[in-house]
């Protein structure tokens, strides 16, 4: 009897440790968290010895992500050879012509990935509308996160070419930084000329450091884990999934929760992101900033996801020609930036759509500021910036509709709701029935915008409390989340980007 249990367990152990394609590996799960425990010890044992330390945590980032996309982690492998060879010989020849041609390689290679896994079937469904034949949608797994490595991946190559950082000597290192498992299948997007000073550097992880990595740890993790997951499974989905079913006040309180749903799932993988890292002695950008703090939709984007949109005016926006070839140029090359935006996150003409009314959006801004004199984009003050705020986040959950909807029929019967059956008597009765989602939403916004003193606050306490204190405080927060999250596993909104 004693044999039988100990082969269940085993076989159990077995299946919790191999790809499991229902329940990848998130940070918010019990497995990570376990495994993560032992990690950190083996880690933190190979503290003087840096070759060994690089090569278990890029074995680790491996195996992080084949817990996330199975046997796709070879494709990891691709990428880092190819553009650690490709790179080298950038910087070994001379002719331009010929570093052209390498950087091309490095395009074609990464980009075709991206277009293969992701946009096959789209492109595929779209030609065949065109031609008017039919099309059957070929059977092709998405690898969790390839639009961030390969982006990331690209940056190293171009800024070799552009003569911005040198390309590094060894391939353990740059697997390392291409598949460090922090940020690798959702962010940030981490630029090598950032990262890879960091690397050899002798691992050291001070008070600050610790403190600051728990204090992102704790916010990232209450906000996907408690906020987002909850009042995603408990009210978002049932608005969004059908949108007929429910009035017009409750389909537009079903955007506001996207709203803050998505922007809690994905700076709340950030913020973990960052909080691993930072355990690890490592040092990433903010990801976000209070996005919906903004008075403009520039500001916006300066806010929001800040590693993607600084990644694409830097090899996308200033590669077209950026402002450097007049105004009317510029504000097609933002139009343009914005449109390839949209269709980065998702293979829908919704995503393109979302994309371009930001791309317009950014558009009319800048001629705005050009009227006014204020190209620089100098902030708003007072009631004015109140009022743009306000604008400019409603501006915001508008495109959300369509962002979050698979289909654009579904996004005219929601806007159809709320301005033909928007029926403000039933809000009593709404918050009465959804008022834990209500309590967690008003929560989340009341958080959300607060000054930034508040935040460095908490940052602080947290960094001066003891270690023990520390433990306590995120044992708390991973009972709170096993009082309220789903009996599913709710993957991170941007894994399907």
């Amino acid at each position: 009897m004693n044999i039988l249990s100990f082969d269940l367990d085993f076989n159990r152990l077995a299946d919790v440790l191999t790809y499991d394609p229902k329940a990848p590996m998130i940070f918010s799960s019990g497995v990570f968290l376990w495994l993560f425990l032992g990690f950190i010890i083996i880690y933190y044992a190979l503290k003087k010895r840096d070759t060994a330390r690089i090569l278990f945590v890029t074995a680790f980032s491996y195996y992080f992500y084949y817990k996330s996309s199975g046997i796709y982690f070879f494709l990891l492998g691709i990428v880092t050879c190819a553009d650690f060879f490709l790179a080298k010989c950038i910087v070994e020849h001379k002719l331009v012509k010929e570093r052209k041609i390498y950087v091309v390689l490095s395009l074609m290679i990464n980009l075709g990935l991206l277009v293969y896994f992701k946009y096959t079937n789209f492109f595929g469904d779209i030609i065949a509308k065109i031609s008017g034949s039919d099309f059957t949608p070929f059977d092709i797994f998405l690898p969790v996160g390839i639009s961030f490595f390969t982006f990331q991946s690209l940056s190293y190559t171009i800024d070799v070419y552009r003569g911005k950082i040198q390309p590094l000597n060894r391939l353990l290192d740059y697997a390392f930084y291409v598949s460090f498992f922090p940020q690798l299948v959702a962010g940030p997007i981490v630029r090598a000329r950032d990262f890879i000073p960091q690397i050899r550097k002798p691992l050291l992880v001070s008070k600050e450091m610790f403190g600051r990595g728990m204090y992102f740890i704790i916010c990232g993790l209450f906000k996907k884990a408690v906020i987002s997951d909850y009042i995603s499974v408990n009210f978002v989905e049932r608005i969004f999934d059908n949108p007929t079913l429910y009035s017009g006040v409750e389909n537009l309180f079903g955007v506001y929760g996207y709203a803050l749903q998505i922007y809690c799932d994905f700076s709340g993988y950030s913020d973990m992101a960052i909080g691993l890292a930072l355990l690890l002695g490592f040092k990433f950008n903010i990801n976000f900033d209070s996005p919906y703090q903004s008075s403009s939709i520039t500001e916006f984007w300066r806010r929001w996801h800040i590693s993607l949109s600084s990644w694409l005016k830097d090899y996308l926006y200033i590669s077209l020609g950026g402002n450097r070839k007049g105004k009317v140029r510029q504000l097609l090359n933002l139009l343009i930036t914005m449109l390839l935006g949209g269709l980065w996150h998702g293979a829908s003409l919704n995503f393109v759509l979302w994309g371009g009314m930001h791309g317009l959006a950014l558009a009319f801004h800048k001629v705005i500021m050009l009227i006014r004199g204020r190209e620089k984009g100098v902030q708003s003050s007072g009631l004015l910036r109140v009022g743009g705020v306000i604008l400019t986040f409603h501006f915001i959950c508008f495109t959300w509709i369509f962002f979050r909807n698979p289909h654009f029929s579904d996004a005219v019967d929601m806007l159809t709701q709320i301005f033909k059956s928007f029926r403000p008597e039933l809000l009593p009765q709404l918050i009465m029935g959804y008022w834990k989602v209500f309590v967690l939403i008003a929560l989340g916004y009341v958080l959300h915008f607060l000054p930034r003193k508040s935040e460095n606050r908490f940052c602080v306490f947290i960094i001066k409390l003891p270690f023990l204190a520390k433990a306590l405080l995120f044992l708390l927060l991973i009972f709170l989340v096993l009082q309220i999250k789903s009996s599913d596993i709710q993957p991170f909104i941007y894994f399907q980007f």
